[in-house]
């Protein structure tokens, strides 16, 4: 009996068709800079012809991030809910890439699957479209790998790539971080697309479906990673800034020691901020100690900016311009790299 490649699981004419129509939902997103290459073996981008290059860099330096989102990917399965996790895959690269002072020119997407599913593949695309409209970011191609026997029939796993640009002179690498400094946070969405391990264990007895703060608590959980693009090129084009965490897995507690020079540490008031009520029903749900929760999720901050004393009232003044709700949480101390989490 002969087989084809139909017979081991792999329907590259289903595939293709889905392309063409994820070609069309990429355009969305270009700007001058992409030369279109419809099905070509890579994506081209011009520097040249950028948006970003109306005033040509003197020292440009190419950024470059990867990630995934993780374990969320199965939460979304459950739900049936496919087209927020792709904005959670661009906000993962877009906001690391944020952090050092660049702006983002293009991704590139990796989807895996056991079984190309059409309608899951285009929900998929449509929140990394989402994402990267969200960035002023282009997408500039992917893949779709079709990979039965690797992955059961309806389970995927995504990955994503971001590189950006940046003048040399005005990358944020955290060196001039002095102690007295303000420490700025920016709200997050939820828990954007880390701790999901636990989170998931301690609501694998839960209702999914069950009302939550005007939502569900499936949709709550699946809440997209904030995009944080927009808001912090208006705060660069503005004002100086010495230090960026994005607050990824490790929270604030090991994201911001990134980002500070030795000898120096970080002061954090609980309550000078807003947390989501989810981390609560967490917390309380799972019987998660205090230091854990601050470890594993981001306990409602996205973002955290760091600047001098005498810059914090106009940086925060552009943030609300810019729609942000922003708080001073805390401030840089003399110390070992730590971050002190006060009552």
């Amino acid at each position: 009996m002969a087989l084809t490649y139909v017979d081991a699981g792999v329907d590259q004419t289903k595939k293709d068709k889905a392309i063409d129509r994820i070609l069309e939902m990429m355009r969305r997103t270009h700007d001058k800079g992409v030369l279109d290459l419809p099905w070509g073996f890579a994506g081209l981008y011009s520097l040249v012809t950028s948006p970003l290059f109306k005033k040509p860099l003197k020292h440009p330096v190419l950024v470059a991030c990867t990630d995934g989102v993780g374990t969320k990917l199965k939460l979304a399965r459950t739900l049936g809910i496919h087209d927020t996790v792709g904005i959670d895959l661009v906000a993962m690269s877009v906001n690391d890439l944020l952090v050092t002072g660049a702006s983002p020119l293009f991704f590139l997407d990796y989807i895996a699957m056991g079984k190309v599913d059409q309608a899951v593949l285009l929900d998929l695309v449509k929140g990394i479209v989402d994402g990267c409209a969200q960035s002023s970011c282009a997408l500039l191609g992917g893949e779709t790998a079709e990979m039965p026997g690797m992955y059961q029939d309806g389970d995927y796993d995504l990955a994503g790539f971001c590189v950006g640009i940046v003048e040399k002179s005005k990358i944020i690498d955290g060196k001039g971080v002095k102690a007295g400094d303000a420490v700025i946070a920016l709200p997050s969405s939820g828990l954007h697309s880390n701790g999901y391990s636990l989170a998931r264990k301690i609501v694998e007895n839960q209702d999914l479906h069950a009302r939550f703060e005007g939502s569900t608590l499936g949709r709550t959980l699946l809440a997209p990673t904030r995009i944080y693009a927009r808001t912090i090129r208006k705060v660069l084009e503005k004002h100086p800034v010495r230090a960026m965490a994005n607050i990824t897995g490790g929270g604030m507690t090991e994201n911001i020691p990134r980002v500070i020079p030795k000898g120096l540490a970080v002061e954090i008031q609980e309550g000078a901020w807003k947390v989501p009520p989810i981390f609560g029903f967490l917390k309380t749900t799972g019987d998660v100690p205090r230091d854990e929760m601050y470890r594993v999720f981001n306990m409602g901050v996205g973002m955290v900016l760091i600047v001098a004393p005498a810059q914090a009232g106009a940086v925060l003044k552009t943030l609300r311009r810019a729609g942000e709700k922003p708080a001073i949480v805390g401030k840089v101390v003399k110390g070992n790299g730590e971050v002190r989490i006060l009552d």
